[in-house]
């Protein structure tokens, strides 16, 4: 049985969850199972497609839609917690390969889920396990717990020029 990593794309830079899809193509092709757990998401982005796609990806979004703009409430929470028990339960079964939490830290930013929660569920997976965790604001103990961690650091971005989010290329 193979070691499963834990890898954490955090930072302020575009390209975290593009770089988990990425992967997730490359763990497919390579015969690989995914599960792709997408906290606080639940509009049909166009990465939900893939599975429609790819056989062995299966993408579940663990939220509403977006509610950046607006204080979260019970159903965000009931959501969010609900989302990471599921996300345990698959990351201890040993059924897939690559778990991608996809914006689980903005979860955690928001107060939707507790730390040591995570921490625990992740330190409890099938150790074949590869996990992926991805957003902005990482907390401390994801990186301790992570054995690669990268930070997008945003340089330069064409949003700050009032170019706003475009079909194919930033969702």
């Amino acid at each position: 049985m193979d070691k499963g990593y834990v890898h954490v794309y955090t930072g302020n830079g575009k390209g975290k969850t593009t770089a988990a899809f990425g992967l997730a193509i490359r763990a497919a092709m390579a015969g690989k199972k995914v599960y792709i757990g997408q906290f606080i998401k639940g509009m049909k982005y166009n990465e939900t497609k893939i599975q429609n796609f790819v056989k062995n990806i299966t993408i579940e979004q663990l939220g509403r839609d977006c509610f950046i703009n607006k204080k979260p409430d019970e159903e965000d929470l009931r959501l969010a917690k609900d989302g990471l028990e599921k996300c345990g339960r698959i990351l201890k079964s040993g059924e897939w390969n690559l778990v991608i939490l996809d914006e689980l830290t903005i979860a955690l930013y928001f107060k939707l889920i507790s730390i040591d929660r995570v921490v625990e569920v992740i330190k409890n997976r099938n150790p074949s396990v590869e996990v992926v965790i991805t957003g902005r604001y990482a907390k401390e103990e994801l990186l301790d717990i992570a054995d690669l961690v990268t930070d997008m650091e945003e340089v330069k971005h064409y949003y700050t020029k009032g170019v706003l989010s475009r079909d194919g290329i930033d969702h």
